[in-house]
């Protein structure tokens, strides 16, 4: 049945006849290079096809591309008035492209909506160089345009026989977008990027040597087709740039995690990274040249960043012997089984996270069994180990104890059980090849802090504020004075001791650098206000932290001259859709936001599900990098066996 609906408004009746435009999705289609052959943004796209408003179209989808406005406004008298789309716009007028003008340049220089300098310009992105003439309104030209002059004034200046143009000295012109590039927008993230573009953060980092680090800056032209032939690989980190105000920290969803190829599940795999050399790796993993070079060939033709290299062969991992369910153990420490509920509220919050891991990961298709088991405390603990069928067991999550850890890896040996530990990490767990350790150790914090200072350094004095232990300070010194050739570094215990430093020559004062090594939000937001106080009298003032604290958020644009770099984890980006699908799940679930423990508890859990296949065999995907509701997970095989994840992503604020 098909519904009229009439809208009137004094004596005047509206009504409207469109004539829609169609195009049937190919191979290789994808939102971005649909909108580019029609002349329409990807959001009049979505909203002309609300189905695809996450970005996935498949080979044989009819899409509305176009709505041709045969809009007519009828009078009382029955004349019609033909609606001019671009009535609303005034006279117009053209500019000439000049270098280094890219869309959303023109879109904030002459105070025009993207939406509209496409309709005045169908053609823009696709013939896009320097010397085209851009359709603007005039009114805009004039007010705006400052030296740049109206295409109509500049050809006046020219004699008849010359002819207008601009040359390019045969070099094509930067500006010019290809068919497999796109111009990176203000609102733009990663996570928006991979959905609408159908492909992983990880194929788009390796497209955009650098991206990564950098990140997405507004104007900047970036690739975005995907070579097949291509092996993709990802960075130790995934790193946010802002400026003074905050880039939208992307979230990778386990659906859209990266995978590596087919063959590399068999082997444990590495990524080489800046700095690696053929001898670092091989006393890494404790190989020799032979057997590395066996597995990579291609090493002859030298070792380069990014490379994914084949170590060695997967140990025989678990197997599922029985059953299509996968039957796993939560073990927390309620204390009811010894009367002690010293953990109980942590555990209570963890499970609330799990178990909507748990059903959503039920609702996709996969089959589970799980039993919650009490650990009980350190004493009683044994006792709860008598709860698990060791023969029909596909996965442990928990103990949290280092020393309950060390017990179930210890019970379950001889069926060589996966178990993965959410907050226990230290060096004599290291040795277990079928262990999972969740929680990031300092000294990974430690190491990406000492090249970030490595590689601003200039001589300035350098200022560690450290904890009462002092354990990451000196741990921080240590790496800096052995990668920074005479370094003056000072540990202190209070932000308040950081000084400039004076210029012997000059006798002026100088900038110094200054490191947080303390996680207390307090201690950081003291050290926040004493950099900030420190830029304004001074320039060139360089800050890090190895931890976030509230007040980098809250002084986004003071801390911004420090140009502070700092390292975050378990922060939720509540502006991705996958966040917002899970926060409100669980807020309609349990009538309140989630905890720190029930988003770790959620966290943990959706990452390890997502990871096991129907056989169980988890160590397979541990080579996925996977950031979910707040942790990124980035695994890492020790020489000595157990997987550490090593995730964690970096923000920089730099000066606007």
């Amino acid at each position: 049945m098909i519904k009229k609906f009439f809208i009137l408004s004094g004596i005047f009746a509206f009504t409207a006849v469109f004539a829609q435009k169609t195009h049937t999705v190919e191979k290789g289609d994808n939102p971005y290079n649909i909108s580019k052959r029609y002349g329409m943004t990807i959001d009049e796209l979505y909203q002309l096809n609300p189905k695809i408003k996450e970005g996935k179209v498949s080979i044989g989808d009819v899409l509305a591309v176009s709505k041709s406005e045969k809009q007519s406004v009828k009078t009382a008298e029955g004349n019609n008035v033909a609606k001019d789309p671009h009535a609303n716009l005034g006279e117009l007028g053209k500019i000439v492209l000049e270098p280094k003008q890219t869309i959303y340049g023109i879109t904030k220089q002459y105070h025009i909506s993207e939406a509209d300098l496409r309709k005045l310009n169908p053609n823009l992105d696709s013939n896009m160089k320097i010397g085209d003439q851009v359709t603007l309104p005039l009114a805009s030209i004039k007010k705006y345009g400052a030296a740049q002059k109206p295409a109509a004034e500049i050809a006046e200046t020219v004699t008849k026989t010359e002819t207008v143009a601009i040359k390019t000295e045969a070099k094509t012109s930067s500006e010019k977008v290809a068919e497999d590039s796109y111009i990176v927008q203000p609102k733009d993230n990663y996570y928006k990027l991979s959905k609408t573009f159908n492909i992983t953060q990880k194929e788009l980092f390796t497209m955009n040597p650098g991206l990564e680090a950098k990140g997405l800056q507004p104007g900047d032209v970036i690739k975005i087709k995907i070579d097949h032939s291509t092996t993709f690989v990802t960075e130790t980190s995934t790193n946010i740039d802002s400026k003074p105000v905050q880039t939208n920290i992307s979230s990778n969803v386990s659906s859209a995690a990266s995978t590596q190829t087919g063959t590399a599940d068999d082997y444990v795999t590495y990524t080489v990274r800046d700095g690696d050399t053929v001898f670092s790796i091989l006393n890494r993993f404790g190989i020799t040249l032979d057997e590395l070079i066996s597995l990579n060939p291609n090493l002859a033709n030298g070792l380069k960043s990014g490379m994914v290299l084949k170590i060695k062969k997967l140990e025989a991992g678990y197997v599922k012997k029985t059953g299509d369910a996968l039957n796993v153990v939560l073990m927390l420490p309620f204390g009811f089984d010894s009367n002690d509920n010293k953990y109980r509220t942590l555990s209570f919050d963890f499970l609330s996270g799990a178990k909507l891991a748990i059903e959503r990961s039920a609702q996709n298709g996969q089959k589970l069994d799980v039993k919650v088991v009490d650990a009980g405390n350190e004493s009683s603990f044994k006792n709860s180990l008598t709860q698990i069928n060791k023969d029909n067991t596909d996965l442990i999550i928990g103990p949290l104890f280092k020393s309950n850890v060390l017990e179930v890896l210890d019970f379950v040996k001889d069926k060589r059980i996966p178990v993965v530990a959410p907050f226990a990490n230290s060096d004599d767990l290291l040795g277990y090849s079928n262990l999972v350790i969740i929680e990031t150790n300092d000294n990974v914090y430690a190491d990406r802090i000492i090249k970030e200072v490595k590689d601003v350094f200039q001589d300035q004095k350098i200022y560690i504020v450290a904890d009462s232990e002092k354990t990451r300070a000196n741990y921080l010194k240590s790496g800096l004075e052995k990668s920074l050739k005479n370094a003056k570094i000072a540990i202190v215990g209070s932000a308040a001791d950081i000084q400039l430093d004076q210029n012997m020559m000059t006798g002026q004062s100088a900038p110094v650098i200054a490191i947080l090594a303390n996680d207390n939000s307090t201690v950081g937001d003291a050290f926040a206000a004493k950099v900030i106080s420190l830029s304004k009298e001074v320039q060139g003032i360089k800050a890090f932290s190895m931890y976030f604290t509230p007040a980098f958020e809250k002084k986004v644009d003071e801390l911004s001259l420090t140009n502070l770099v700092y390292l975050i984890d378990r922060k939720i980006d509540t502006d991705g859709n996958f966040e917002k699908e899970i926060l409100a799940a669980f807020k309609n679930k349990y009538c309140k936001t989630p905890s720190k423990y029930s988003i770790i508890g959620f966290d943990v859990m959706n990452d390890m599900l997502s990871r096991e296949n129907k056989k169980g065999e988890i160590f397979k995907q541990m080579n996925k990098v996977q950031t979910q509701l707040a942790t990124k997970f980035e695994f890492e095989k020790t020489k000595t066996g157990a997987y550490v994840n090593k995730g964690y992503r970096v923000v920089r604020l730099v000066p606007q």
